[in-house]
């Protein structure tokens, strides 16, 4: 029996109307905004830049050797990362629904699939590591995802969900809203080439706030089979969930 359906937050209807119309205009935005994203995304970062990618892999378990996906690769921040990590050993799989975002990945000797989280386009137990970098709250069902990556990770694999959670303080909630709704959306006015880059970086804050709560995420992964179910938090906004399959 499948899961129970579980959206990562209630529709955004500033945004689009329908599931339908969501899938277009994540598309959409995703394609456009492509050619921006490492840019802005440098400014969004604060803590979350190279250095904390490659130090959450880590912590999570990645290794030379392993078989690595990555779903929602977008351009590769967490894929060059992970890369590193494994210091030439192993193999690197990526998934995205989004070409424009695979179209900006400049990771040699990395295979690229077209592809949803909720419909993995990879075999049974084919990964040793499955990495998802800052996506969670832009795919359509958490549980049906959840169950995919617990499908496609071999026994003992590993799992590491990277994603901006809110502060528990009220003052943080505060700073986080003001900065993602207001400043990152005026850097990328000024910095991008694609008129839509603020739109996406609006967007970006408002699925960070009616995003559901890690208790929940963590809810989720126990109940699609995963053991070891952990998170760990960095600058109060930072979450690193961590499991295994057993």
């Amino acid at each position: 029996m499948s899961p129970a359906p579980l959206p990562p937050h209630a529709p955004l209807t500033a945004y689009y109307r329908d599931e339908e119309d969501r899938h277009r205009f994540l598309r959409r935005i995703f394609d456009e905004t492509a050619p921006d994203y490492d840019r802005i995304e440098s400014v969004l970062a604060l803590g979350s830049g190279r250095w904390y990618r490659r130090k959450a892999l880590e912590r999570a378990g990645l290794a030379p050797g392993h078989r690595v996906l990555d779903v929602g690769i977008g351009t590769g921040l967490v894929a060059r990362e992970a890369l590193r990590v494994m210091g030439g050993r192993g193999q690197l799989v990526g998934v995205d629904p989004s070409p424009g975002m695979m179209g900006e990945v400049a990771l040699p000797g990395v295979e690229l699939v077209a592809g949803r989280a909720e419909a993995l386009p990879r075999p049974d137990a084919s990964a040793d590591f499955l990495s998802m970098g800052y996506a969670l709250r832009h795919i359509s069902d958490v549980a049906a995802a959840f169950a995919e990556f617990h499908r496609v990770l071999r026994p003992g694999g590993r799992l590491l969900v990277l994603e901006i959670t809110r502060p528990a303080s009220s003052m943080g909630m505060s700073f986080l809203r003001t900065y993602m709704r207001f400043g990152v959306p005026l850097v990328a006015r000024v910095v991008a080439r694609r008129a839509d880059t603020a739109q996406l970086w609006r967007y970006y804050w408002d699925t960070i706030e009616a995003c559901i709560p890690p208790e929940t995420v963590m809810a989720a992964l126990r109940e699609a089979g995963f053991t070891d179910v952990s998170r760990t938090v960095s600058l109060g906004i930072f979450s690193e969930y961590t499991a295994r399959r057993p």
